[in-house]
Parts: C-alpha cells; sequence; structure tokens
C-alpha cells in the first residue's frame, strides 16, 4: 500500500518522464546559472537544475528551475539538513554524473533528456526497492531525498501553490468588531 509521499514520488517521476519529450532534451537548454550556490558547487548546482526541472518539467505550470527549486535546495543543504542529509545527497550528486559517465561516456547535464531519464527511473526503482525491503524504515536513498526536496521546494513556492496547485486561505478574511447579530452565535470549534 501506498503512503502520500511515495504516491507524490512516483506522480512527480512520471510527470517529469510524460513530459520530457514535450520539453526537448533539457541539457541542449542549459543556460550558465543565475545564481551563486553556497552549499553545492557550480557543477552540482547545474546537475541540480536539470533534475529538477526533469521531475517537475514546465508545462501548462511553470517548472521546477522557473520557481527557484535548486535554489532552495542549495539553501536547504546550507541550514536546513543536517551533515549526514546532505552528504547522502552530494554523494548521489557525484554517484550520477559517475553513473552518467560509465553508461554514456559523458555528466549527467551533457546526456540527452532520454538518457537522463532512464538512469532517473534506475534511481527510482532502487529507492522502491529499499522501501519495499524496509517498509517502516526504509535506509535512505539519495534519489528519494532529491525528489523530497524537489517537490517540497516546488509546492511550497509560489506559483506552485497558487498555480500548479489551488489555494484558498483557510480560515479566510478577517474581520474584527462584527456585530454579533451579523454572525449569529459563536463558533464552538
Amino acid at each position: 500500500m501506498l503512503n502520500r509521499r511515495e504516491a507524490m514520488w512516483g506522480v512527480a517521476l512520471t510527470m517529469g518522464i510524460a513530459s520530457a519529450g514535450m520539453a526537448g532534451p533539457v541539457a541542449a537548454a542549459m543556460q550558465p546559472l543565475a545564481w551563486a550556490p553556497t552549499a553545492l558547487t557550480p557543477d552540482q548546482a547545474r546537475l541540480v537544475d536539470v533534475v529538477a526541472e526533469l521531475i517537475m518539467p514546465a508545462t501548462d505550470t511553470p517548472g521546477a528551475r522557473q520557481v527557484g527549486v535548486p535554489q532552495f535546495i542549495d539553501r536547504a543543504l546550507a541550514t536546513y539538513c543536517d551533515k549526514a542529509q546532505a552528504k547522502l545527497l552530494r554523494d548521489g550528486l557525484t554517484r550520477m554524473d559517475a553513473d552518467a559517465r560509465s553508461a554514456n561516456g559523458a555528466i549527467f547535464v551533457n546526456l540527452t533528456a532520454p538518457q537522463q531519464i532512464e538512469l532517473l527511473t534506475r534511481y527510482d526503482q532502487e529507492a522502491a526497492a529499499l522501501r519495499k525491503q524496509s517498509p517502516l524504515a526504509p535506509p535512505p536513498h539519495f534519489f528519494s531525498a532529491l525528489k523530497e526536496l524537489v517537490t517540497v521546494g516546488y509546492f511550497t513556492s509560489e506559483p506552485g501553490a497558487t498555480v500548479a496547485l489551488r489555494y484558498d486561505p483557510v480560515p479566510g478574511a478577517y474581520h474584527g468588531c462584527v456585530p454579533l447579530s451579523e454572525i449569529g452565535r459563536a463558533w464552538a470549534t
């Protein structure tokens, strides 16, 4: 049985795979970074930029790159993640480039979109196998951590929360000093 987190991971990766054909090769469209990473190296930041865009591509809603997910991940590594989490993610990024080189002769950001998706699918399957082996306490996998950061960064951004999702401010507007006769009885909850 899937929990909500596993379902979102699957949806996020599926969205990236399904729309990769529409988005075109991400590596070909790579621009120089418009921001300065603090916790990541510039090469790691470019890699996070490409992977985030593959997971949450631009469609009729903004993509991960446009809403600042790579900067969010860099900031999370610098300020939020503990040393073990940061090491897991950095080691995973190093592994991604090593796997890309051994399989295709180039670093991850220089691969074609289908080659990139093939590697990401493999990492997703590895993480799923770990979750299946130990559903209550799966060992950490870098790709699960990366997908979680991409998803959180995307859906907590203003465009992610208001354009990709529906936004309904609860409890709504505050109207102070309203006569009791207008609202009737007070609410218990």
